[in-house]
């Protein structure tokens, strides 16, 4: 069974800066694509930002710049890193991981965590 947990956020004035975690418990012979998403209240969840199990990441245009999304393979990690922070970003932030690999060992399915809280005050 694949578990994602997400941690690091926190409130912090615009301008600054967190650093989000998403570590995802699984077999080591899977491999694991995450994506980052965010949902403020009343509106839906975006697509923030995607690192592919080959290393290849991806951004929306609203925090290119901004945040960069790094992942150590060996813990099954990815970082998020979010800075200049502005109060548009403000939201639930979800780790979502794909699985991929070798069936029945890797269930190709999706994953989600319960997120973490990021509030961003002017």
């Amino acid at each position: 069974q694949v578990q994602v947990a997400e941690s690091g956020g926190d409130s912090v004035q615009a301008g600054g800066s967190l650093r989000l975690t998403c570590q995802v418990s699984g077999d080591g012979l899977c491999s694991y694509d995450m994506t980052w998403y965010r949902q403020a209240p009343g509106k839906e969840r975006e697509f923030v930002s995607h690192a592919n199990h080959d290393g290849s990441t991806d951004y929306a245009d609203a925090v290119t710049g901004r945040f960069t999304v790094t992942r150590d393979a060996a813990k099954n990690n990815v970082y998020l890193q979010m800075n200049n922070l502005k109060p548009d970003d403000t939201a639930m932030y979800y780790c979502q991981t794909h699985v991929s690999g070798p069936y029945p060992l890797c269930d190709p399915r999706s994953y989600w965590g319960q997120g973490t809280q990021v509030t961003v005050s002017s």
